[in-house]
């Protein structure tokens, strides 16, 4: 399984809602980088998201996936499980 790394804070709804989702996708390690603690971080995760400022950004492998609704869409158009499989 790929490698999934979530940019987030303690108090996001969405990032507990994207966690949720690949959790019950079958993803059991997700790298959390909390924003919240870690203010220097935030620069990396826009500069690694293309400018976006909002979490979660999720990272699938080395694909910049976005948010909890781009993650939804992914999964609903079935292209979720096959990213995450690719190794």
């Amino acid at each position: 399984m790929a490698k999934v790394v979530m940019y987030c804070t303690a108090v996001c709804p969405y990032c507990v809602a994207a966690e949720r989702l690949l959790k019950s996708r079958g993803v059991t390690e997700i790298e959390k980088i909390r924003v919240d603690l870690e203010p220097a971080r935030m620069d990396e995760m826009i500069a690694r998201s293309g400018g976006r400022r909002t979490v979660p950004q999720v990272f699938i492998g080395d694909t910049h996936v976005g948010g909890f609704d781009d993650t939804s869409a992914l999964d609903a158009a079935g292209e979720l499980v096959p990213l995450l499989n690719r190794a």
